[in-house]
């Protein structure tokens, strides 16, 4: 007689049914790794994404000659007249930041001459960087810039620059026509012959 080993049909039912419990599970464990691959992905994207916008701040800002306007009217706005930081490869740009009304979102504003509220023949780019900012202020004391962010339910972002000083205003000397040429007169009085001495200066 040969002496054969195989499965019987109770075994084999048995491993059916120890497959069907096993693979759901490893099924449901690889759907929730894949989910949280993706969440850790959108993370990672947004937490790339508000880097480059507060390093292009902080570089605007370190790249300015230190004319910086600040206002706060209807929405809280940052104007440096002059950076050397381009994301347009200008020589020279005059950028903006701004908190838009629609969601909350921090833009800049970039170009070369321009108002804010733009009109229309205004040529500047616009780049909508960061959604639902509740607080964004900037202070500038002396050489001092701080700069203050947050987005809603995240984590207040702060950073400062040191050495951005404002411009000297440049004072303007009137010239006095009279002062350039000086007349000076004198009267010489000589008994025997009286004559008048003029000297001009110029």
């Amino acid at each position: 007689m040969d002496n054969r080993k195989a499965f019987t049909l109770i075994e084999v039912l048995i491993s059916i049914a120890l497959l069907g419990i096993i693979l759901p599970a490893l099924y449901q464990s690889v759907d929730m790794l894949r989910d949280s691959n993706q969440h850790l992905f959108q993370y990672l994207e947004k937490s790339k994404k508000v880097t480059k916008t507060t390093q292009t701040l902080y570089l605007d800002i370190l790249s300015s000659d230190g004319n910086i306007s600040i206002k706060k009217d209807e929405f809280s706005r940052l104007c440096i007249e002059q950076t050397k930081n381009s994301l347009y490869a200008l020589s020279v740009a005059k950028v903006c930041w701004v908190v838009l009304k629609k969601d909350n979102t921090l833009a800049r504003i970039e170009g070369n001459v321009y108002t804010l509220p733009l009109g229309p023949e205004d040529r500047v780019e616009i780049n909508p960087l960061m959604k639902d900012v509740e607080i964004f202020d900037v202070y500038h004391q002396k050489d001092k810039i701080l700069v203050l962010l947050q987005q809603k339910a995240k984590e207040p972002i702060s950073f400062m620059i040191q050495g951005v000083s404002r411009p000297e205003k440049k004072k303007i000397q009137k010239k006095n026509p009279a002062s350039s040429n000086k007349i000076n007169t004198t009267n010489e009085t000589n008994e025997t012959n009286p004559s008048v001495s003029v000297s001009v200066r110029q």
